[in-house]
């Protein structure tokens, strides 16, 4: 019996082996360390992962438009990349820290897409609908939304949280949210889609996060409702819900003493890289996700929604 060609052996080729998920990223202990909000990429130890070395796109995307809010670090930056790299053209909104949103331009142009930098607030609706006006008239037209701007803080009791805070939580995530779906949805037509950054803290709400996870809910009931609503004209609604991701958000959640421990009670022992969301997101926002509508996608590393 002579020994066969690797190149004749069809589906028996030799494959590498898969990366283990418990150890493929940052799986240690974080250092303690605090930013103010919105917290940057630069002084974050250790550097998040957004996919700058590894994402591979494959033309899922070609053509399109997206808005992504919250598009300059973290888990918007990751998601920026990969629409990138799959084809689109992508206008990012942020607060007005420029550095993150420089370094997410550059990964987008050097794929050779177009990027489109908005700074500007949120909680302001001038501000929030205006970032879709602006994406129409440089690209041309709108096909995918993401609305992932977020703002947390760690709370040490209800009665401690005062109003302007209670009322930033709600602007940024709830508020933000509908002003700029209102403003896009006339945009979409069949085959797009909208997606919302939702979390695990919808349901396995953390105490210290209540008006966080309170408005988290809220976007679940949000993607489920818009769902049906935008199901008849063909355009799809759905949400991806991360567990424990490693962003500037952490950081400036003022929860110090916590960032050793941040992800490690996960089934996989640590927590997740931002770079790990982005095909969720790609996947919900091209053709390949056709038949998902209404659906809240968990990203958790195990953990149950």
């Amino acid at each position: 019996m002579t020994q066969s060609d690797p190149e004749q052996q069809g589906n028996h080729k030799l494959t590498a082996p898969p990366k283990d998920p418990r150890s493929g990223y940052h799986s240690g202990e974080f250092p303690q360390q605090e930013q103010k909000q919105p917290g940057l990429t630069k002084p974050l130890e250790p550097q998040p992962d957004h996919g700058e070395s590894s994402y591979v796109g494959h033309g899922r995307l070609e053509g399109k438009t997206a808005l992504i809010t919250g598009g300059d670090s973290g888990i918007g930056a990751a998601v920026a990349i990969a629409y990138a790299r799959e084809g689109a053209n992508v206008a990012i909104s942020y607060l007005p820290e420029e550095e993150d949103a420089r370094s997410t331009a550059e990964w987008i142009r050097e794929c050779g897409a177009r990027a489109l930098l908005l700074p500007g607030d949120s909680r302001d609706e001038g501000f929030a609908t205006e970032i879709v006006e602006r994406t129409v008239q440089e690209f041309g037209g709108l096909n995918i939304v993401v609305l992932n701007a977020a703002y947390q803080k760690n709370r040490e009791g209800l009665e401690t949280i005062p109003t302007e805070e209670f009322d930033r939580v709600f602007k940024t995530n709830l508020y933000s949210l509908m002003w700029t779906a209102q403003a896009a949805i006339p945009h979409l037509r069949p085959g797009d889609s909208i997606i919302v950054t939702a979390s695990i803290q919808a349901f396995n709400p953390s105490a210290q996060l209540v008006d966080y996870a309170m408005t988290k809910a809220a976007q679940v009931a949000f993607t489920k409702a818009m769902a049906q609503e935008l199901g008849p004209k063909g355009i799809r609604v759905n949400a991806v819900a991360p567990g424990p991701i490693w962003t500037p958000l952490i950081p400036a959640t003022e929860w110090p003493d916590k960032l050793p421990s941040f992800g490690q009670d996960t089934p996989l022992g640590r927590a997740g890289q931002p770079a790990e969301l982005a095909p969720a997101y790609v996947l919900l926002a091209s053709d390949e996700g056709s038949y998902i509508s209404g659906a809240v996608l968990p990203v958790t590393g195990g953990k149950g929604l």
